[in-house]
């Protein structure tokens, strides 16, 4: 039987990964597990008027911490369906991608708690209790460690597509769509890297509102994609 002829998505990429691998399907149910975890991580089911209404109030943070979960199984996805790769490399990122987002849910959905809760000072609950500096600290930097690795898994995939550009037979256009997704998560885990930095140097001489600097600096990833395409087009 012929196998199917692949297709070309919008952004002129052909699909390779036409058909779902096992290899897909679990990172997919991993993915659906992660996100279990978040919801199963907020507490019991409420008894009462006040607790439905505390649970209604973690539903921020949730939402942005589902959202981030999305990101990187999408990222994963797109990766998958472009190059339908299932060589011992692939493999292995895959897993440690799988193993890396469920260590990530627990600094994840800290961290939005912890943002939603200072921006709406306290209104909004965080069950993570921040005493000290240390335990602020602490937070980021698991949060930092964790979104840093995962990015560069994402990055090393690319690079291994990237790699096997001549096998697969990607085109021009592809070879550079591919290098644009890969500095792209290089540039996403360089962000994480800041923010480490910034948490690892805060200091009690600080001022209260810019102990949220190593959050804030994420925002810095809005301009990944543009600096992404603008590095791609440099010759090598």
């Amino acid at each position: 039987m012929a196998s199917p002829t692949p297709k070309a998505n919008r952004d002129g990429f052909t699909e390779r990964g036409h058909q779902v691998t096992r290899l897909e399907a679990f990172v997919d149910a991993a993915f659906a597990f992660a996100v279990t975890m978040l919801v199963i991580s907020f507490d019991a089911i409420p008894s009462n008027a006040e607790e439905l209404i505390t649970a209604f109030k973690a539903i921020p943070a949730f939402a942005a911490s589902f959202a981030m979960v999305v990101m990187f199984w999408y990222a994963h996805n797109v990766w998958s369906r472009r190059y339908g790769l299932d060589d011992g490399v692939s493999i292995w990122l895959s897993l440690l991608l799988v193993f890396l987002v469920l260590v990530y849910v627990f600094p994840l959905r800290l961290v939005f708690a912890s943002g939603f809760a200072w921006i709406s000072n306290q209104w909004l609950p965080s069950i993570y209790q921040i005493e000290t500096l240390d335990d602020l600290r602490l937070m980021f930097i698991t949060y930092a460690c964790s979104f840093i690795s995962l990015c560069s898994v994402i990055a090393l995939l690319y690079r291994r597509a990237g790699s096997l550009a001549e096998r697969i037979e990607l085109s021009s256009r592809e070879r550079q769509l591919t290098r644009i997704d890969e500095l792209r998560f290089w540039l996403m885990a360089l962000v994480g890297v800041l923010s480490l930095i910034v948490a690892m140097r805060m200091d009690h001489s600080w001022p209260q509102w810019l102990l949220g600097a190593p959050g804030l600096t994420y925002f810095l990833l809005a301009f990944d994609g543009p600096i992404a395409i603008r590095l791609a087009r440099k010759p090598r």
